[in-house]
């Protein structure tokens, strides 16, 4: 089973661990960094914009993992139109049964969902509040 790390992530896990763990010279960076920037490296070579976390070295999938826990686990806002019978749920983007099953997916299967809701853009979450009042 394929699973899929996209482009963003790994530079969000990158700049994570840069912060995180910064070069001490200016020069080296610390190892999760390397590691993640050697799977970056491949990705930008091949120009795809997702890599197969099978392929990545246990160090950088371990960095990536690390830098994952750090991140909201749901884009829940607590305003769930699902629960009402809309299909995909206004406050935050998921489908219904993403809404459903979020708790038994992993978390290629979370940030794929993120990846997806973030490039439409069109849920509540990424809006602000003034501007949900004013479509009402």
């Amino acid at each position: 089973m394929t699973q899929p790390i996209h482009v963003t992530d790994l530079e969000a896990a990158i700049n994570w661990w840069r912060e995180r763990s910064p070069s001490p010279d200016g020069i080296s960076a610390a190892p999760e960094v390397r590691a993640l920037a050697e799977a970056y490296a491949l990705l930008a070579l091949s120009r795809a914009t997702d890599v197969d976390a099978g392929t990545l070295s246990p160090r950088a999938l371990e960095a990536w993992l690390t830098w994952y826990a750090t991140t909201p686990d749901s884009p829940c806002i607590a305003i769930c139109s699902t629960a009402q019978g809309d299909p995909v749920c206004k406050g935050c983007g998921r489908s219904f049964d993403e809404v459903q099953h979020w708790p038994g997916f992993d978390p290629f299967e979370k940030r794929a969902v993120w990846q997806r809701i973030t490039l439409d853009g069109t849920a509540w979450r990424f809006n602000r509040y003034a501007e949900r009042g004013a479509r009402s």
